[in-house]
């Protein structure tokens, strides 16, 4: 294979958003304290098929308009 068509390590790292956390101590830090939060919150909860039904409504509007 020529030279000018070999991948280099660079071809397989994500893009930056889609990169891990810097450090991922600080990281799991965070993450627990999200789910803490919402864990302790007093918003009210939605049912997983309620979501799943919104969604899919939103999706089909997206894909009607198209």
């Amino acid at each position: 294979m020529p030279e000018d068509d070999a991948f280099t390590d660079a071809d397989f790292d994500p893009p930056p958003h889609l990169r891990g956390p810097e450090d991922p101590v600080a990281y799991d830090q965070w993450f627990r304290a999200q789910v803490e939060a919402a864990l302790a919150s007093d918003k009210p909860r939605i049912p997983h098929e309620e979501v799943v039904r919104m969604m899919r409504a939103i999706i089909d509007s997206k894909q009607n308009k198209t």
